[in-house]
């Protein structure tokens, strides 16, 4: 009862069957030809991909204590990822991410996560973003830049206690080395190093990979380096370091702990990169959609009989509920059921991670009647398929963050801006660029001050 899939070439497995370029259509193709649950063999990989609400469901929630792990990733060796250092993210699903995220969900809640302190963080944030954008008058400009700024900077005072402005070379440096990172995580070579790691001892191969990435950290350390200096364990923790060096302290002594300086680095790169890129790249998409659908972004009229029916808008709900003094804020949320609608819809278009990141069975399990054995290797409705976030015991866990940033960010920019395409150029397109993540294509939109 194992799920069919294209037939294995010998040695190679189905690598050859499968687009690295563009996975999502590729998978998308083999589900018309297999079904909502089929395989593949990557090497002597095995492979399930499941598909739709019901199957990923089974799989993540019902099954889901067995299917918390993680494949290991032995490609990322070459960062100095070891046991000892796997962070949130990869970690295998055992005591010492239990520990991690345990610690990272509370040590966020603590420092204001769900709470009003940490919405004052993201709306000044919010502040600066639109003061940003107001710099350039109405002229065009590519907004992609400013949005990773701002997202960045959320996560940076979460972690590090510390925002950065946005012409400071090293954020510049930081922010360049993230989005370069994450194009190394696609592509057939990653792929193959990935399923045959031996080929990682061939001489000079090591060294050619993930090098962005492998900077990304070199600059990390010398953040956390100065960090380390200025922290005083007698006074609270300013930030999750402080708070990951609090516990680094309990922990002396104890071999079994998570709490070490090379986990350190790992779970404070989880959560920097992973909250920049998400959010950020999910306005990029609002704002293009904004631009292109400027009926959904203003308020307009509609035909009904012989009447004209006032049609509420984004701007028309945020001018009605928010009015045009002050800043919006969560509380809003609830009284704005369309904005809440268009977010949901950018984010349900978008599809930013459509591959979700993948995931080992620690047992044999059933998923839609197939077989998929353990692996030997140790007023608004959301619709039920609205699944951004993942589901089951790794959901994300910056959620809750998450969410705050779009509403705020969007509704903040919408508030204080109108955005169009720029006169004279052509309409863009909302194709995807496709990698880790599901970018938008790169485009200019004009931001007049409403």
């Amino acid at each position: 009862r194992y799920p069919p899939g294209p037939l294995p070439l010998p040695g190679l497995g189905n690598l050859l069957h499968v687009d690295f370029q563009n996975t999502p259509y590729c998978f998308d193709q083999l589900r018309h030809r297999f079904g909502d649950v089929f395989s593949l063999q990557l090497a002597w990989t095995p492979v399930v991909v499941l598909n739709g609400l019901a199957a990923v469901r089974e799989a993540l929630v019902t099954c889901g204590e067995d299917t918390a792990d993680r494949p290991p990733a032995p490609i990322y060796q070459v960062l100095g990822i070891g046991p000892r250092s796997q962070g949130v993210f990869l970690a295998h699903y055992g005591p010492a991410w239990r520990e991690q995220r345990r610690f990272s969900v509370s040590t966020l809640r603590n420092l204001g996560l769900g709470k009003k302190s940490l919405e004052q963080w993201v709306t000044e944030e919010a502040a600066c973003l639109c003061a940003a954008f107001a710099d350039h008058s109405g002229r065009p400009f590519r907004p992609n830049g400013l949005l990773n700024k701002a997202a960045t900077n959320v996560i940076a005072s979460l972690t590090c206690g510390r925002r950065f402005e946005y012409d400071d070379p090293r954020f510049l440096r930081l922010l360049d080395l993230v989005e370069e990172g994450l194009k190394e995580e696609t592509g057939f070579l990653y792929e193959v190093l990935n399923t045959v790691p031996i080929l990682l001892r061939i001489p000079g191969v090591a060294g050619k990979v993930l090098h962005s990435q492998k900077a990304f950290l070199t600059q990390l350390d010398e953040l956390l380096t100065e960090h380390r200096m200025t922290w005083d364990p007698a006074q609270p923790p300013r930030d999750l370091t402080d708070a990951f060096l609090a516990e680094m302290e309990k922990a002396k002594g104890n071999p079994e702990s998570s709490f070490n300086d090379e986990n350190l680095r790992i779970v404070v790169a989880d959560l920097f990169s992973a909250g920049m890129v998400t959010t950020s790249t999910t306005l990029a998409w609002g704002l293009l959609l904004m631009i292109l659908h400027p009926d959904v972004q203003l308020q307009g009229l509609r035909e009904e009989g012989y009447r004209r029916q006032p049609l509420s808008r984004v701007q028309q709900e945020i001018d009605d509920v928010i009015g045009q003094v002050r800043r919006p804020e969560m509380g809003d949320q609830a009284r704005m059921p369309y904005t809440t609608a268009v977010i949901h819809e950018v984010q349900r278009f978008g599809d930013i991670v459509p591959l979700n990141v993948p995931h080992m069975t620690s047992r044999d399990i059933e998923v839609q009647g197939f077989l998929i054995p353990k692996v030997g290797l140790g007023h608004f409705v959301k619709p039920e398929a609205f699944l951004p976030f993942s589901a089951g015991r790794r959901a994300c866990l910056g959620e809750p963050l998450a969410r705050m940033e779009l509403f705020l960010f969007f509704t903040c920019l919408l508030h204080r801006f109108s955005f169009s395409v720029p006169t004279g150029q052509p309409r863009p397109s909302h194709s995807r660029v496709v990698g880790f993540l599901v970018t938008p294509p790169h485009y200019e939109l004009c931001a007049v001050p409403r």
